[in-house]
């Protein structure tokens, strides 16, 4: 049996300001710092055997607070990025929807149908995502690893686990420095939390989360 602790990162200025970020390689924002040292000082566990992270920097950032807490070092995984936005990376929905209106109803509405100019499909982040966290189930039997990535493939992983269609994919909900603890036991799942955020505290929750 492997535990899985997958998390989102922090907030950075896309996120203030509702830009699509995607594979573009934006920091955290000093919000998002202040998060990730919350996630730290409050992790759910004492302990890892591995912490894997997205080599994107804001990702990178969030797993190193915690890395340092508990003296693990951070194996970077491009498998674990963000999905690619393509042509919309650094642009709002608003900008989105007045330029490809069709396809912008469609990620929320039937992402499972969305082809995004220049990005990817859910369906290959998805494929990418779980053919990594499969790998590491095999490698990491009866131990207890953490996984730094993103919104949308921390979503794909969750829908797949949990037999979910893509269809639904945005009634999974992750925040900034989201916290979501599964067991992994010979292809049954078993989860324990999704998209817990007690790590942050009323603080950070009257800065706008």
């Amino acid at each position: 049996m492997m535990r899985l602790i997958l998390v989102r990162h922090g907030q950075t200025e896309w996120n203030a300001g509702g830009r699509y970020q995607g594979q573009s390689n934006v920091a955290l924002s000093e919000l998002g710092r202040k998060q990730a040292k919350c996630l730290a000082e409050n992790f759910p566990v004492q302990s890892l055997d591995a912490i894997y992270s997205s080599d994107l920097d804001r990702a990178r950032e969030t797993a190193e607070y915690v890395g340092r807490k508990i003296d693990v070092s951070v194996c970077l995984e491009p498998a674990f990025r963000e999905l690619s936005f393509g042509d919309w990376e650094g642009l709002t929905y608003q900008e989105i929807s007045s330029r490809w209106p069709e396809e912008a109803n469609k990620l929320f509405t039937a992402p499972d149908k969305l082809k995004i100019p220049n990005g990817e499909t859910f369906q290959e982040l998805q494929k990418r995502a779980l053919t990594k966290i499969n790998i590491l189930c095999k490698e990491y039997i009866d131990k207890t690893i953490a996984v730094f990535a993103h919104g949308a493939i921390n979503k794909t992983i969750l829908a797949g686990l949990m037999h979910i269609p893509l269809h639904y994919l945005w009634s999974l909900r992750q925040d900034n420095t989201a916290v979501n603890i599964l067991r992994l036991d010979d292809g049954y799942v078993t989860v324990e939390l999704i998209n817990g955020t007690f790590h942050l505290g009323n603080e950070m929750k009257t800065l706008g989360l």
